[in-house]
């Protein structure tokens, strides 16, 4: 084993949103050993008397995924470009390598489960009784490489679900009912919404948002607009609203007013003037602690944030369709340019020059922690194991030294929850797990279940204009009968038919089958893609303490390393709302005269029956709630700052820290909270840094 003495300040794993925004903040900060204090370094002037922090990334994708000087990042984009061109599954990891030594969940893997024996196609061990339906990737950048990028906020009653609407979970092992609030509320995580919202790079229009609230937009956003002017909606999307516009449908908890909404998107457009200049995200000194503010004293104006290998291309959304998995020009954000603020800082003469005190070590599979009993607990180690080479499955063991150093797992909702699973201690001869003293870590795995509808329009509409949604049903988001059943959000999809009934080559091998040709093909092929719609009801799953992941040594990967072990079923809170969302549908496309082709069978991988009728589900690739924060040590892994109750040292970040997952894509209210939880990071280095 290889052991690293050389000493860092802060150890990050993963190089996706979370560890890229938390590497980003705290090396725009640095040490003012005069004043004791950590100071932002615009503050810091030509000060002799300041100390960097030292941060030290592991990534276990490929080397070539996290160089991001211009000529190796474009390098290595295009050939995702090339494969994803290549290939003929066309889901989201299909452009990202395939890597034995860092698998990924794929959707392709999934299969039907015939219990009591495991599905072990594919990279997750899922025992079921339902498959878990969404994937991640392993790279540099993380999954936001194949996100689609729609950034609407959470709703203040999916932080308050218990005080709002009596909603409770049992506690594990238990039917003791467990209540499912938040430690924050909105309020509180507002002012980083606009944090995470100046990051990405949001395009969208206040003034257009419209939610089933009870709070107006003033009240909801407060005096603001998003850095970037709205998304055009497409036409698709005009004519569907035009039909729908000031009508309702009837569902059992009664008539809901139907509202379309234009989607806020992390993409970019035309820079709003009245965001005014660009903005540095800094932290304040309070009397304990800090507090992160978006200073706007910066004398540029706003602009545009192009790809990481060229600012000036992608500066626009160019309306390519394939936002999943691969956005071609890079206007859709990707985590890579957040993670390049951190490796290039602007010198004394306004150019880029590389930060030596930050380090991203790629083809590093970290695998476990160790404590150090003797001193509070503390992680004193991160071990992992590193490979040589995309083709070869040897490995060097490896571990660094963290006994003065802050550790942050940043890790997606499978592999955070993996390495502590893995993490073992004994206590008295008591074996015991890293950060799991409550029995939560891997618990309350969460997915947005996405039942599709589609039909024909009675008139061509045009889909594959634009990006892959630009408008969404937010009628469904909240009210009161989330007591009863799921909420839900309706994107309208851009995308045609390529989901639910992989067209259009699934057309064309019906009309080839229908004995046409030439000219007559031509036209058949015509008329329908140019009139399919797609509708998608993305449902709100609870946290449940049954749906987890687990590790086993029964089953591991080519490094020797455990693989997620899945166990997942649905409720009929969830079921009860695909019922209610295909009756919504039914309204909707008799109103709007669309033939409905909506199948769903048993042949489907993922389906369900209740109350006599199936409906069919996928993922939506929100994987969240395996290390869910909280108010106590005895029904949460952290803090409201994703700091670990058990371990002084330990910050686990990520999607897995949602309490619950509302309906909203969850990148945007990660991104918030993980900007949140710098101001703790950084009072712990200041304690740290004064020794």
């Amino acid at each position: 084993m290889n052991q690293t003495h050389n000493k860092k300040d802060v150890i990050i794993v993963g190089t996706g949103i979370a560890g890229s925004l938390i590497a980003k903040l705290l090396s725009d900060h640095v040490f003012d050993m005069t004043k004791g204090k950590m100071i932002h370094r615009a503050d810091a002037g030509k000060s002799d008397n300041i100390k960097e922090i030292s941060i030290l990334m592991y990534e276990a994708g490929l080397e070539a995924g996290i160089e991001l000087d211009s000529v190796s990042s474009m390098t290595t984009y295009n050939e995702y470009i090339r494969t994803f061109y290549r290939e003929e599954a066309k889901v989201p990891n299909s452009p990202y390598p395939k890597l034995k030594q860092a698998p990924s969940p794929n959707v392709l893997d999934m299969e039907h489960i015939v219990q009591p024996f495991p599905d072990k196609k594919g990279y997750l061990v899922q025992f079921g009784p339902m498959p878990f339906a969404s994937d991640a990737i392993r790279v540099g950048g993380g999954t936001t490489l194949h996100w689609l990028g729609t950034t609407p906020r959470m709703l203040p009653n999916d932080f308050k679900l218990t005080e709002k609407y009596g909603i409770t979970i049992p506690q594990p092992n238990t039917d003791k009912p467990s209540p499912v609030n938040w430690p924050i509320d909105y309020e509180e995580l507002r002012p980083y919404y606009e944090m995470a919202e100046f990051e990405i790079g949001v395009s969208g229009d206040v003034s257009r948002q419209e939610y089933p609230i009870s709070e107006n937009m003033e009240e909801y956003y407060g005096d603001y607009v998003f850095p970037m002017e709205e998304i055009p909606q497409s036409y698709m999307d005009h004519k569907i609203i035009d039909g729908l516009k000031g009508t309702s449908v009837k569902l059992s908890s009664g008539e809901i007013p139907l509202i379309m909404v234009p989607s806020p998107q992390g993409r970019n457009s035309i820079p709003n003037p009245k965001y005014g200049k660009t903005k540095i995200i800094k932290a304040e000194p309070k009397e304990s602690g800090y507090k992160l503010i978006l200073d706007s004293s910066e004398k540029e104006e706003y602009k545009a944030l192009g790809s990481v290998w060229n600012p000036y291309m992608g500066e626009r959304c160019e309306g390519n369709a394939s936002c999943v998995p691969i956005c071609p020009v890079q206007a859709k954000y990707n985590a890579l340019k957040t993670l390049k603020k951190a490796l290039y800082k602007v010198n004394d003469n306004e150019n880029l020059k590389r930060n030596p005190y930050m380090q991203i070590q790629a083809q590093s599979v970290v695998y476990r922690l160790s404590v150090e009993q003797n001193d509070k607990d503390k992680i004193s180690k991160v071990h992992l194991r590193r490979y040589t080479s995309k083709e070869k499955t040897d490995f060097v063991e490896e571990s660094i030294d963290t006994s003065e150093a802050i550790v942050i797992l940043a890790a997606n909702a499978f592999e955070n929850p993996k390495i502590l699973l893995n993490s073992k201690y004994t206590v008295e001869d008591v074996v015991k797990t890293v950060a799991n003293s409550s029995d939560q870590v891997g618990r309350n795995l969460m997915d947005h279940m996405v039942m599709l509808t589609w039909g024909l329009f009675p008139e061509p509409v045009y889909p594959y204009r634009g990006p892959g949604s630009t408008t969404n049903i937010s009628s469904f988001r909240d009210g009161d009968f989330r007591s009863q059943f799921s909420a839900w959000i309706s994107p309208l999809d851009n995308w045609g038919w390529g989901w639910p009934a992989f067209s259009p080559g699934s057309d064309v091998g019906y009309f080839i089958s229908e004995k046409l040709f030439g000219a007559e093909l031509r036209e058949a092929l015509t008329n329908r893609l140019s009139k399919q719609v797609l509708f998608h009801f993305e449902i709100e799953q609870l946290p449940n303490p049954n749906n987890r992941v687990t590790i086993n040594d029964q089953y591991l990967d080519v490094l020797g390393i455990p693989r997620p072990v899945i166990h997942y079923e649905l409720t009929e809170y969830e079921m009860k709302a695909m019922e209610q969302a295909k009756h919504a549908s039914d309204q909707m496309f008799k109103r709007l005269n669309i033939e409905d082709f909506t199948s769903y069978t048993a042949a489907d991988k993922n389906s369900v029956i209740y109350n006599g009728v199936r409906y069919s589900y996928n993922g939506a690739g929100h994987i969240v709630g395996t290390h869910r924060m909280g108010t106590t040590a005895e029904d949460s892994v952290t803090n409201s700052y994703c700091k670990a109750w058990d371990h002084p040292n330990l910050y686990i970040v990520g999607a897995g820290n949602m309490t619950t997952l509302g309906t909203s894509n969850p990148t945007l209210t990660l991104s918030a909270f993980t900007i949140r939880s710098v101001e703790s990071i950084l009072a712990d280095l200041e304690t740290q840094l004064k020794k």
